[in-house]
């Protein structure tokens, strides 16, 4: 077996690498964007790739050569089903109601009018969304008809910037806030006044998000959401509190493990969109609104690297049986891609 990995430091390749080492198995780094990566991976049984949507050459080309690959008969990580859907809400939008899994219920405009029509016969609040960014950047409140009016001529106008340089100073001044003044709390607050004045290379490079309009509505709920994890046949699940008078909870950093006390249906349904979707990692966002009905906000491949879900004691498995044992999924992403070729 032939192991060959897109090597960004940070990522999960970092333990992939070390997996390879401890368990003797072949394998090479190769540059992802080489021309003639194709030739350079003949001979090889699997090709993995942590890309990032922060990356801007591997959102320009990451999932176009990921299925190439995959297409020319190699295992690959993430594959097709796992990962085309990637940083882009709306095409989730159109999978999982496809898939008939219960999504907060979404709505998506390409026509400013008609957009305009729907926001003046709707109630409110709703929450209105760019189809990519994490940890909730490009998410806000329309708490009114006018609110939403005016994201969506700007929708339809000059359009949204990648990067929210006002969000992301008053994020890092959140948190530097409530944590223990360190370097890292005063390095994001400083990039955040340089980034008010000096745009990211990232952000100069993307254009902005126009000529849609996309809205889900406000789930009223206890305070929290949960983020659950699947990768083969395991899942490992979290609760994420709100900001404090905000309703957002992704990137919140206000982390809970209750691993003993969790609603059980959040599990059971995230195995069940893992396997309706067919995914080799689904990192799945829910919320249990007031009615008591768990929906899907949003879902992805990816998930931070560390001080995240491996601060867990253990994980459940598919006949929603809990195992206390130490984490590393990156390790189970890589073992399930070895037994599966």
């Amino acid at each position: 077996m032939k192991v060959a990995i897109h090597h960004r430091p940070g990522s999960f390749s970092d333990r992939w690498i070390e997996y390879c080492k401890n368990k003797n198995i072949d394998y090479k780094l190769v540059n992802a964007f080489d021309t003639d990566i194709i030739e350079q991976l003949k001979g090889y049984d699997v090709f993995m790739w942590h890309h990032h949507h922060s990356q801007i050459k591997d959102v320009l080309a990451a999932k176009n050569i990921l299925f190439a690959i995959e297409h020319s008969g190699l295992k690959v990580f993430p594959d097709f089903k796992t990962n085309w859907h990637f940083d882009n809400k709306v095409a989730q939008k159109y999978l999982l109601e496809a898939a008939g899994i219960p999504i907060v219920p979404s709505y998506i405009f390409y026509d400013k009018k008609q957009a305009k029509k729907w926001a003046k016969n709707t109630s409110y609040p709703k929450v209105f969304k760019l189809t990519r960014g994490a940890g909730s950047s490009n998410v806000k409140l329309a708490r009114s008809k006018s609110d939403a009016i005016k994201f969506i001529d700007k929708s339809f106008g000059k359009g949204f910037p990648q990067l929210d340089r006002v969000g992301y100073l008053k994020e890092a001044l959140r948190k530097s806030g409530k944590d223990t003044v360190s370097i890292d709390s005063l390095t994001n607050v400083l990039k955040g006044v340089t980034r008010l004045f000096f745009n990211s290379e990232f952000a100069k490079k993307q254009s902005p998000e126009r000529d849609y309009a996309y809205f889900q509505d406000f789930i009223e709920n206890k305070g929290f959401d949960v983020r659950v994890v699947v990768i083969d046949n395991k899942a490992v699940a979290l609760k994420r509190m709100v900001r404090e008078n905000d309703f957002r909870a992704s990137g919140s950093g206000n982390l809970v493990f209750d691993n003993d006390k969790i609603d059980k249906r959040y599990i059971e349904l995230a195995f069940n969109v893992s396997d309706k979707l067919e995914t080799q990692s689904l990192a799945i966002d829910l919320i249990h609104g007031i009615d008591d009905e768990i929906k899907v906000v949003e879902i992805s491949y990816g998930f931070p690297m560390l001080n995240f879900l491996e601060r867990s004691e253990g994980y459940w498995d598919k006949d929603i049986n809990w195992h206390e044992s130490d984490l590393n999924l990156q390790n189970w992403i890589i073992e399930g891609l070895l037994r599966d070729k």
